[in-house]
């Protein structure tokens, strides 16, 4: 059967009285014959999953994964929806595919994450925002948000400010736009000179408890860079016995720092 075309509300009234038709012939069908009427009724409805995932854009979240999700949220609205209910099927697809969306957001698509109030503010933000827009002419304010959600501008302006939590910027990036530097290139590497000091300071009580000749194996050793016969050597004994020496002095060492504290 071919259908003249229709103006774009006659063609949205079709698509609405033929998803009605659907929903009822499907009403307590067996499970695959049911499947295959709510199936079409998806297909006919995907535009409408499309058009709500196009608001969440420019988000940090790639296009095809916002449908993705708008996509599920239809399939559950079909398989949820209820013929004898009074509201038509956009009446309660619309708002179950927005909350699908509003918490993919919440859960998934967090870099860093706020509190869930403020994660929750912000997706009621991104689906109020358009709709402002249209109605004010223009960006709307923290206050003029506020006012549309029946909350206070304080918490719209805390969830504004998250935002960028929704994406993270790669150390590749540009450090800035009149040179070739990355992001990279600004961290501070790390300072090997505080992990000196802590060792120096955690091994001076136990050092100093040693005698003079033990003090200076270690200096020898591990200041001075000595082998075991040079360091015999230069104290008149052997390298067997610095061996034991060096041993005794490093498991006094081991057992003082060890030791629980007083």
């Amino acid at each position: 059967m071919t259908i003249a075309p229709v103006r774009s509300t006659q063609a949205q009234q079709l698509i609405a009285d033929s998803t009605q038709e659907l929903l009822a012939q499907a009403d307590g069908l067996p499970a695959p014959r049911r499947q295959q009427l709510l199936d079409e009724v998806i297909i006919l409805n995907a535009p409408v999953a499309r058009s709500i995932a196009s608001r969440y854009r420019r988000k940090g979240v790639d296009t095809d994964d916002l449908e993705q999700v708008a996509y599920l949220g239809l399939v559950k609205a079909a398989n949820g929806y209820r013929p004898d209910a009074s509201t038509a099927f956009l009446s309660y697809a619309v708002p179950t595919i927005r909350g699908e969306l509003k918490r993919y957001f919440r859960d998934c698509a967090w870099a860093v994450r706020p509190p869930r109030r403020v994660q929750e503010m912000q997706g009621s933000i991104a689906a109020a925002e358009p709709e402002l827009t249209q109605q004010l002419g223009h960006l709307p304010s923290d206050e003029e948000t506020a006012e549309a959600l029946g909350t206070e501008p304080a918490e719209v302006a805390e969830a504004a400010s998250v935002r960028g939590c929704f994406t993270t910027l790669s150390l590749d990036a540009p450090a800035a736009a009149d040179n070739s530097a990355r992001l990279a290139d600004t961290v501070a590497d790390a300072e090997d000179g505080y992990e000196l000091v802590e060792n120096v300071h955690t091994l001076a009580p136990a050092v100093s408890d040693l005698d003079d000749r033990d003090r200076q194996i270690l200096a020898l050793r591990f200041c001075g860079g000595l082998t075991q016969e040079e360091i015999g050597q230069e104290l008149g004994v052997s390298q067997m016995q610095v061996s034991r020496l060096l041993r005794g002095i490093l498991d006094r060492l081991r057992e003082d720092l060890t030791r629980p504290a007083d």
